[in-house]
């Protein structure tokens, strides 16, 4: 048998053994010591998992056991809503049997002080409350136990995120806990039409993922494909929203991303609002957002926080940032090694006198300092960032400067190359994309010239125009045309004139865009 036969094999008994678990749910003992056993062999007696015994009632003859994970729990509210109330204002119950038999009206009505209080009858279940962080309350002979939630760990507070800082908007962006990421949507959008949809991935995390929509907005295909992909994803681990992309994006081996990530709860809003579904994952700050759009890369929060011909001037300036960046290093090789009457003569001395000397061809001589920019760039990242940044500026200054004067590359080269990398930051989700593109359009460049760039932009351009993501075709509303989405792409319409949502992202709901609200305040129909 092949090992993807194996593979398979076992795919299909796990699967047929959680069947089996669903189909027969495990229920708790009774008995409080058997209850103990179980549940330190199934966390294998780990000194994070506290088992607390306590006796109630007036004789103290009632055993409760009260089970969680250090770390997880909020013990100065354990101790004065749980305990405390348990041994204390119990003491007028005289009936034992009268307590567990109604435990649930006893404990989440009478005793327990806190406002999340269920019953829980599976064991299977009960094991999964206590690693998600809740607390697990368990009476002697009563086959249910009470599941108390007083989550509170340790948490980053909410910052500004520093991947998109904003010079006008709002500075508050996403942390590691799912539900403080719920709450700053929810703030955002104040509908009772927003849901949010739990589900569990990675079979050993058991991470928390949660999807985020309006219903009568966001397209039911998309959400159902949404769904669908997410329920396939089978791995050990999802430790970021970065696994999750891998899995569900429509084509992994694009250069493209088709998947959008953010941590800036406006931007998420925005786009939930125009009819996109937000992923978000328990323990990281950046949450997903389904279809993405090639033109979603050169648009910026503040673009709407400010004029609209401020914003469509910058636009532009993305857009011109694009090419400079993906395409300039190969039109200096072409120019430099094909085309030299193309140049203006002045210049043209002034760049045969700057390469006399030069050892290496404009190609190889490109190459080098592609890569020794992307290494001091690399070494500015992960390096603590008062010491990276001094790295990142002293090294492009010393070594650019050494390097012309030993004679190892002109100085036009190094301003090519300076250009280059001061454009890619202006493109920042593309910039995974735009090396590769570099890359290549140096190496054709150097056999064919202009032509060659020509030629690898058009495959490129047939490339994105047969990508999708999530059936939304890549390059909308531009192609196919659509023109009344138009006045959101390279220009920014004022938001008054933006009253229609993108029809590209509702394409299958009822056959018509669903309309924002006017500058009247009332819908267009």
């Amino acid at each position: 048998m092949s090992k993807k036969n194996d593979r398979t094999f076992y795919k299909l008994i796990r699967k047929e053994k959680e069947n089996d678990k669903k189909s027969i749910p495990e229920t708790i003992p009774k008995s409080l010591i058997e209850v103990k056993e179980r549940l330190i062999l199934t966390f294998n007696n780990s000194s994070d998992f506290v088992l607390h015994e306590i006796t109630i009632g007036q004789d103290k003859d009632i055993d409760v056991l009260i089970t969680f994970i250090d770390g997880l729990v909020n013990k100065k509210l354990l101790n004065s809503d749980v305990i405390r109330p348990l041994m204390v204002e119990t003491n007028h119950i005289f009936d034992k049997e009268q307590l567990t038999k109604s435990v649930s009206i006893l404990l989440s009505k009478s005793i327990i002080n806190t406002s999340k209080v269920s019953e829980v009858d599976d064991y299977e279940q009960s094991v999964d409350s206590i690693l998600s962080g809740d607390t697990l309350i368990f009476i002697e002979g009563d086959s249910s136990a009470m599941k108390v939630s007083l989550r509170g760990w340790e948490q980053r507070g909410i910052e500004e995120p520093p991947s998109e800082a904003v010079v006008r908007g709002p500075r508050e962006g996403f942390t590691e806990t799912l539900r403080t990421n719920t709450a700053l949507i929810r703030r955002k959008i104040r509908n009772n039409q927003l849901v949010f949809d739990m589900m569990k991935a990675g079979e050993q995390t058991n991470t928390d993922i949660c999807i985020c929509y309006i219903v009568g907005i966001a397209n039911d295909e998309i959400i159902k494909n949404v769904r669908e992909r997410l329920s396939k994803i089978d791995t050990d681990a999802i430790l970021e929203s970065g696994y999750i992309e891998e899995y569900i994006q429509d084509a992994p081996f694009s250069l493209f991303p088709t998947v959008g990530n953010s941590e800036k709860p406006d931007v998420v809003a925005a786009k939930v609002l125009e009819g996109r579904v937000a992923i978000l994952c328990d323990g990281t700050p950046f949450v997903l957002t389904v279809p993405y759009l090639f033109i979603e890369s050169l648009q910026s929060a503040e673009d709407y926080y400010s004029r609209s011909i401020y914003s469509i001037i910058i636009r532009f300036l993305r857009v011109f940032s694009f090419f400079i960046t993906s395409m300039l290093p190969a039109y200096y090789v072409a120019l430099v090694s094909f085309h030299q009457d193309i140049i203006p003569f002045k210049l043209l001395l002034t760049m045969s006198a700057s390469r006399e000397g030069i050892p290496f061809s404009p190609f190889t001589e490109s190459i080098i300092m592609v890569i020794t920019f992307e290494i001091i760039r690399e070494a500015g990242v992960r390096m603590p960032r008062p010491i990276g940044q001094a790295v990142s500026i002293v090294g492009a200054l010393v070594i650019g400067d050494a390097a012309v004067n030993a004679g190892l590359v002109s100085t036009p080269m190094v301003i090519v190359i300076a250009l280059t990398a001061i454009t890619s930051f202006i493109v920042a989700p593309l910039s995974g994309a735009v090396l590769i593109i570099r890359l290549i359009t140096m190496s054709v460049a150097n056999i064919l010239g202009i032509l060659g760039i020509v030629l690898t932009s058009i495959v490129f351009f047939i490339h994105l125009c047969g990508l999708k993501s999530f059936g939304v075709p890549y390059l909308s509303p531009v192609t196919p045309i659509n023109t009344m989405d138009l006045k959101d792409t390279l220009v920014r319409f004022p938001i008054w004139a933006m009253y229609t949502r993108p029809k590209s992202l509702t394409w299958k709901y009822s056959g018509k865009a669903k309309y924002r609200t006017g500058s009247k305040g009332r819908d267009k129909k």
